[in-house]
């Protein structure tokens, strides 16, 4: 199979599935991570085991599998991370979020760092390889997710402390230290808003990491008295926001006597994170 015209192909047939720009960006993606291909008129030819997987990586991906998932990794704030359907894929307004507090957080050894439901540990992991003397540590509830997140850890060269721990389940705060900072990217969709989210999200991500439980803002709140309970004399705390909730998350930090914050937009102009102080 010639590698110029599979390109052309599999281009095509995911653009009319995807759109042309996530088409071309999932086709670039694949050619080069799968199959180090960075010119896609490369001169040449797939063998024959080449031209069955990526005739199967097409497939999966016609029916919307995500290709992070098929290919087990994803990129995120330079680094590589690997991934399965255990963990949300990383975003690109999380690469903002953790871009804010690393420029909002003294790199210092005296400097204790938690982010509350880690998944694939993608926050605690860039923040720790650019903050290297922050002592850093990651929650979540889920063993799998831990798993993947200690995997990623590990091969990065990264020293985070993990902890399985619901931060529903007050009982468990008295086991954690207090902290400078704090941040969290929770789940916050309601199940209202389902019929607005993509196919390959509901179908593949793992639900307990998108939706809350009833009331969208429910982590939120529980987080914030999380804060004022375990925060340093100066702490900060840091939240992933959904755009159409953004205010009421103000509003309910206000409730709580937190009035110092800032919510700030990402690159499409959405309100998507906070910080407090």
């Amino acid at each position: 199979m010639e590698i110029k015209k599979a390109y052309r192909i599999i281009q095509n047939a995911l653009c009319a599935v995807y759109g042309i720009a996530e088409g071309a960006s999932i086709t670039q993606i694949l050619f080069e991570d799968a199959f180090m291909v960075t010119n896609r008129n490369k001169k040449g030819n797939f063998n024959d085991k080449q031209a069955q997987q990526l005739l199967n990586y097409t497939e999966r991906l016609l029916r919307k599998e995500p290709i992070q998932y098929i290919l087990g990794q994803a990129d995120f704030f330079g680094l590589k991370l690997k991934v399965n359907p255990s963990v949300l894929i990383p975003r690109q307004e999380t690469e903002e979020l953790v871009d804010w507090i690393i420029k909002s957080t003294p790199n210092q050894s005296n400097i204790k760092l938690l982010d509350i439901g880690t998944g694939s540990g993608c926050i605690p992991i860039a923040l720790k390889k650019h903050l290297p003397k922050v002592e850093v540590w990651a929650l979540d509830v889920s063993s799998d997710a831990l798993t993947v997140a200690k995997e990623n850890a590990k091969k990065l060269d990264c020293m985070v402390h993990f902890r399985k721990i619901d931060i529903l389940n007050t009982n468990k705060w008295d086991f954690l230290p207090d902290f400078d900072v704090i941040v969290s990217n929770p789940p916050y969709i309601a199940s209202t808003e389902r019929h607005v989210m993509p196919d390959w999200v509901l179908k593949y991500e793992p639900h307990i990491a998108l939706f809350s439980k009833g009331d969208p803002l429910l982590f939120y709140k529980v987080i914030a008295k999380f804060f004022l309970k375990k925060k340093t004399k100066h702490g900060q705390l840091f939240f992933e926001l959904n755009e159409f909730n953004a205010r009421k998350v103000g509003k309910l930090l206000i409730e709580k006597d937190i009035h110092r914050f800032k919510i700030r937009k990402d690159l499409n102009d959405k309100d998507r994170m906070l910080r407090a102080f």
